[in-house]
This record gives structure tokens, sequence and C-alpha cells, in this order.
């Protein structure tokens, strides 16, 4: 009983495709007392500025709120590892009754004279927002005293959702190009980009500069994986911004495209179909046909290597069933494109911060009787999981555990996997993971549990 009210008080959040006529509702709050999937304010921004490799991470807040998030990424790094270490100034109770903007100003005092950085990110979190302290104020006083750059981050609690703190990040990133002075700071290069919503994970930023550099195409920088403050100062000379994760970057795309005139395209390098395609779509927004012939040759190379190896995992795997749970929209959507490259279909699919547009276009590529979830928790995962039979469960750390209760193999497809996902040699890498989870001997053991594979 308390599982039905528990998915009626929710039913404007979750949809059948063939079942509803009406849109899912999205982009809203999580309901109070309802124990969502969705991470924090704080935590969005953090995902998003921590691959910026040379600057301070500085969580003004209870100190678990830096453990939690302690190298929250797999994001890899050329140059330094700063961005591995995790600050705190660990806010106590006497703090919260007297105020933390002292603690703050001489934690901050004690980093510059340790480290020596040139940039400082300083994060709000929930107790900051209670107690008031004035971030901007300590963070303003600190760049004068210090001559670096110290920027606030205005990620607090009980002020919106895990959305709220991506456009909390991308105001910081902002502040950031907006201070970049000098002559070049906005001299435009050919066929020179910025690539938003990368992170970096295990490489991936790496194995697709390679493939543009072949186009005759630069990644100027990275938004942010392998970022440096002396890269991000320049995203100005950039010709276009192309966006792989739109739920965290979408607004800064629009901002840079407001302020400075850098137009950007929405891609995905997850897949063979999404990776030629974004190859192709880069050449022709470049309006480049010498980098469009050999996107041509690339693709034709890569795919075909690629096609061979996953026609062997194809065959182990036709008719099973997959269930999805990611947090932007945009993966969601190459997920199912790419399930469908190794013969799955996938039967449940939902995501943490999906817009509009997004779930109508799930809705358009998933087959009637797909199960699509906004914000879900973990009693609906759960549920659906089972009636729909699925074999395999794809999301973050957070999912890890509910797919391994109910016997069901699983895939981490967020930040804190080791090995690359993107590009040709990205999806050859999934295909493999996939057959190996799901074909595992262990399911032998446990299969009547919940889904598994019989080979």
């Amino acid at each position: 009983m308390l599982d039905e009210r528990m998915i009626g008080e929710r039913s404007e959040f979750i949809a059948t495709k063939g079942k509803q006529k009406q849109s899912l509702k999205c982009d809203a709050d999580s309901i109070a007392g309802c124990v969502s999937q969705r991470a924090c304010v704080y935590c969005g921004a953090r995902v998003v500025l921590n691959p910026i490799t040379d600057a301070i991470h500085l969580v003004h807040g209870p100190v678990g709120c830096a453990s939690y998030t302690w190298d929250i990424r797999g994001s890899l790094s050329s140059e330094s590892e700063m961005y591995r270490n995790s600050f705190s100034t660990d806010l106590k109770e006497q703090d919260v009754i007297f105020g933390g903007e002292k603690k703050l100003a001489a934690s901050l005092d004690e980093l510059v004279e340790k480290y020596k950085p040139e940039l400082v990110f300083v994060y709000a979190t929930c107790i900051v927002g209670v107690i008031g302290d004035d971030l901007t104020a300590v963070c303003k006083a600190a760049e004068k005293r210090h001559g670096i750059k110290v920027i606030p981050v205005q990620s607090s609690g009980f002020a919106g959702n895990k959305s709220a703190g991506y456009r909390a990040a991308c105001d910081a990133l902002l502040q950031l190009i907006a201070a970049a002075e000098g002559k070049g700071a906005a001299l435009k290069e050919k066929n020179c980009i910025n690539y938003l919503g990368e992170f970096n994970l295990a490489g991936e930023a790496w194995i697709i500069a390679n493939y543009l550099r072949e186009m005759g195409v630069s990644i100027n920088v990275a938004f942010t994986g392998d970022a440096t403050y002396r890269r991000l100062k320049t995203a100005r000379q950039a010709t276009l911004n192309i966006m792989q994760c739109a739920g965290s970057m979408h607004y800064l795309a629009g901002k840079m495209q407001e302020k400075y005139g850098i137009p950007y395209l929405q891609v995905s390098f997850l897949g063979l179909e999404d990776t030629a395609a974004s190859l192709r779509s880069i050449a022709k927004a470049l309006q480049d046909e010498t980098a469009a012939q050999k996107a041509e040759a690339l693709i034709q190379r890569e795919e075909g290597k690629a096609k061979a190896a996953i026609d062997y995992y194809r065959q182990k795997l036709l008719g099973k069933k997959a269930a999805v749970y990611v947090g932007g929209g945009f993966k969601a959507i190459s997920l199912i494109k790419q399930f469908r490259e190794i013969g799955i279909e996938v039967v449940m699919i939902g995501t943490q911060t999906g817009r509009q547009e997004e779930y109508d276009a799930i809705n358009r590529l998933v087959a009637d009787g797909t199960v699509i979830l906004d914000d879900a928790n973990p009693a609906e995962l759960e549920r659906f999981m089972v009636e729909q039979g699925a074999h395999l469960l794809v999301g973050g750390v957070k999912e890890r555990p509910l797919a391994y209760k109910l016997g069901v193999a699983f895939i981490d497809h967020n930040h804190d996997r080791k090995h690359p996902l993107s590009g040709f040699a990205g999806a050859v890498n999934f295909a493999a993971e996939v057959y190996a989870t799901v074909c595992s001997p262990v399911w032998s053991y446990v299969k009547e549990q919940g889904g598994g594979c019989s080979e």
C-alpha cells in the first residue's frame, strides 16, 4: 500500500510509452519527504568544477560535504594534480552560532601560503545558506589580499536541485572568462573549438581530441576536463562551442553565445551512430570541406574496426533488456541507440535533470511499453526494473547496490568509472563491459531473484 501511494504521488513524473498522451513532468524540485536519487545543489556545482586541475577547491561547510565529493570524478590530468585534494573549513556548532567567515578567511590564507595557487573556488553548502556567511565579501577580500582569483560558488542547499548547482558552477566559470584581459584574449582562431560538458573521465577528452586533430580541428579548452586556469581564460578565442553534457553546460553555452557570439552545437560521442554524426556535424558547423572529407575517412576506418569487435558481443546479447538511470537526458538518448547497436532493448529509462525536449526525444525512440521516469527514487527503480524484466541497470554509484540486491547486472556510466566509454574505442569498451557483467557466471547462482543471463 505504501509503495502504491508513493508511486501515485509521483504519477506526473512517470510515463509508459503508448499508454499516456500527456507530456512527462520534469525540471521540478524533488517532492519534499521523497528520497530522490538526485544529488544536492553543492554536489552539482562540485562535479562540474572539480576537474579544473590546478585550482584549490575549498568547501565551506561540514567536513562530510568535502569527504562526500573527494576526488569525485575519474577525471585525468596532463599537468597539475591539485584538484585531487579536498579542502574544507570543517564548520562546527560554534561556527553555526557565531558565523564562519573568520574561519573561511583563515583557511584561504593558509591554503594560499602553502600551495601558491592562481585560482581558488569556494563552495557554499547548506549550512552556509542557513547561517548567512557573506561568501562573496570574504572571497573578494582574499583576492585583494593575495592577488589571485578567488571565486565564490553559490551552491548552498535548500534552494533547488542538482540543476541549480550546475548553474552556480557555470556562473563561476563566466566570472573567470569575463575576467580574462589582455591582448588576444578574445582573438578568434580558425577551427578552434571549446568542448563543453566533457570531464575527461579516463582520458575521454583526449580520445576525441585525437579524432578532431585528424580533421584539422583543435580543442581550445574543455569545460572542465583537464582544464587549467590559463586555458579557461582563453575560452573567447574559440569559433565554436560543442557541448556533450547539456544538463550541466546548456546554460554556459547559451551565455557564451549571447555575450561573446560563440555559437554552440550539441554533440554526443557515445556509441557508433552518435560519434559519427557528431564528427560530421562539427565539420559542417565549421563550414570546412577538407575537415568533412577527413572526418569521413576517419569514420570509415574506425567504424569498421569497432563494428567487427561489437558484432561478437551483439550475438551474445541479443534479446536482453536494459534499464537506464543517468544524470542528463542527452546521455540517456545516446544510450538507447547504443544499446540497439549491441542488440539490447531499453525497457526502463530515467534521468535526474532531463529537459522536456530530451524526454520528448526519448519517447520517440523507445518502444511501446517502456517506462520513462524523471527524478526517480529507489522504490520506483526497483519496482519498474522487476516489472519490466530488466537484465541490466546502467547508473551511478547510488544505483549500484540496488542492482546487485536485485540480482541484476550493473554498468557504471557516471563519474566514478576508470575506463573510457567515448568514441569508437569507447563503444567497444561499452559492449565488452555489458557482455562481461550480463553474462557473468555469478548470475547462475542468483538469477531467480532478478534478471541475469542464462549464458
